[in-house]
Formats: structure tokens, C-alpha cells, sequence
């Protein structure tokens, strides 16, 4: 085993607002400053820090609204999320679950604040991630993954460390129960003070970690505050992370796809022709119906 060292770390780039529901910070790819290429597959996060919303009877959120070729995953830390979309599928999402949504072929949907949450009000949390998919599988058809905090695997640390959710891929050799497409890593550490956890990832796999809460050591050296992102370098293999007060921290680590990526907007596809063809698709109405 070799150490991984940190590439980067990096605050939480100004915020802004997608729809009225979601204050976010782009850590990927704005935030790196790089192209969508150095964090393949994972092609986006929106990390929406902790943020009260005030009561309204109005939920807030993002209107329909169109994807293609790649999936879309949200990670809720605080408040609850609903979600529909036009192969019928839809959920609610709260603390400790995660939305996984394959786009693929195309699909609308609709995301917005859950309406027992939008009355009451209150901290609003979340992580959106757009993972891409490999040409292959980018027209297969869409679906729909509601992942419940308790089917994750939650893997005890040592010396009540903490534990370690798994939600996609696996960890200590408890797998997750997320499908992915392509190797994909995805943990949620839960350390208490003190605790440390060691991590293990082929040194090909882009890796970051972000920190949602408190504060954590790498490698017994370079400090990560809250809302914080750690970028790993792609050397060595293994790397520990200590809390230095109570933390939550999520842990990303995945195969790169190494195709072309052709994005715009909602749609990310492999060539420019292939989207012009994703918008003629949405623009004649082959990705359905959703209010």
C-alpha cells in the first residue's frame, strides 16, 4: 500500500441558486477550476451547505426539466426532497437517503422541497451528483433507484470510531445497494471525535472527499474544515481521515470512463451531433409528459 496525497483543498466556491429550492456551491467541475474530465465519472456536485429555509406553503425547487446521458444522484444530510419524473416514477427523499436517477435515453423530472418540510421550514442540506455514463449504455432505458438510509450497509470502525455507510460500491467488503454502471465508490463516514477510518481505492480512481460536518485530518497532516473538498492525487492508494471533532464526510472514488464528453445543459452526450440530436428529442416530445 501507498499513500494518496492530497492534490488540493479547496473552500466552498460563492453560491448560487438553482431554482428557488437549492443554494448551492458547484465543486465539480467550477470549483476544481478543471474541465469534466478530472473527476470522471463524476461530472458534477452541487453541494447545497447547511441553510434554513423559512416556512412557505408553496414548496421550493426546480421545475420539469429535461436529462440524457448520464445519471443523477442526491444525497440528502438535512431537510427532505420529492421528487417525479415522466416514467412515473417518484419518491421522498429525507435525512440519510439518497435519490438515484438514471437518466439515460432521456427523462424529465422535477425535484423540489417536500411539503410537510416546506411548512415547517428548517435546515436544508443536501448533494447533487451527475455521474456520466459510458456511450454503450447513454440511450438504454431510464430508471428510478429510492435508496432508504436503512438498506445501506453501515460498517462499525474500530475503537467506536464510528461507522462507515456504504452507499454505492463497497467498503471493508460490505457492498452497497446502489446499481452503478461503472465502478463507483460512494461512503458516508460518520466518525466521532478522534476517530480515524483508512480508505483504499486503485490509484486510476479519481477521488475526492468533502466534508459536510466538522472538521477532519488527512493522512495525519494537511486539516479540511466543514464544507470543505479534499482532491486526491492519482498516485498511491490508500489514504486515513481523523475527525477532529464530531464529522460527517463523504467519500467518492470512481473508475474514469476516458470517452468524449459533449455537454450542454442537461444534456451530456459524446459528440456535438448526438446533442443536437438529445435536443430535437426533448424539442418533439420523445422524453414524455410530466406537469
Amino acid at each position: 500500500m501507498k499513500t494518496r496525497k492530497l492534490e488540493r483543498v479547496l473552500t466552498p466556491p460563492p453560491p448560487h441558486m438553482v431554482g428557488d429550492g437549492f443554494r448551492v456551491h458547484q465543486y465539480i467541475p467550477g470549483g476544481l477550476g478543471a474541465g469534466f474530465e478530472r473527476m470522471d465519472p463524476f461530472i458534477m456536485m452541487d453541494y447545497n451547505s447547511k441553510f434554513y429555509f423559512s416556512p412557505t406553503d408553496k414548496p421550493r425547487g426546480v421545475d420539469v426539466h429535461p436529462h440524457r446521458g448520464f445519471e443523477t444522484v442526491t444525497i440528502a444530510y438535512k431537510g427532505s426532497v420529492a421528487h417525479h419524473d415522466s416514467a412515473g416514477n417518484s419518491g421522498v427523499i429525507a435525512e440519510g437517503d439518497v435519490q438515484w436517477m438514471t437518466a439515460a435515453s432521456g427523462i424529465l423530472h422535477k425535484e423540489y422541497h417536500e411539503k410537510n418540510f416546506s411548512k415547517a421550514g428548517g435546515d436544508f442540506q443536501m448533494v447533487q451528483l451527475w455521474i456520466n455514463l459510458p456511450a454503450k449504455y447513454k440511450m438504454t432505458a431510464p430508471k428510478y433507484q429510492g435508496l432508504t438510509n436503512a438498506e445501506m450497509k453501515k460498517v462499525q470502525l474500530p475503537n467506536n470510531a464510528g461507522i462507515v455507510e456504504v452507499i454505492a460500491g463497497e467498503f471493508n467488503g460490505e457492498k452497497g445497494p446502489a446499481f452503478t454502471f461503472t465502478p463507483v465508490h460512494m461512503l458516508n463516514a460518520k466518525l466521532n471525535k478522534n476517530g480515524n477510518a483508512t480508505f483504499s481505492f486503485p490509484e486510476t480512481f479519481n477521488t475526492v472527499i468533502l466534508v459536510v460536518e466538522g472538521n477532519i485530518k488527512v493522512n495525519n497532516s494537511e486539516e479540511i474544515k466543514t464544507d470543505g473538498l479534499g482532491l486526491f492525487k492519482n498516485e498511491g492508494d490508500t489514504f486515513t481521515i481523523e475527525a477532529l471533532d464530531n464529522a460527517v464526510v463523504l467519500v467518492l472514488s470512481g473508475q474514469p470512463i476516458n470517452e468524449p464528453i459533449a455537454a450542454q445543459g442537461p444534456f451530456v452526450m459524446n459528440t456535438r451531433a448526438e446533442l443536437i440530436q438529445a435536443i430535437s428529442d426533448f424539442n418533439m416530445g420523445k422524453f414524455g409528459y410530466l406537469e
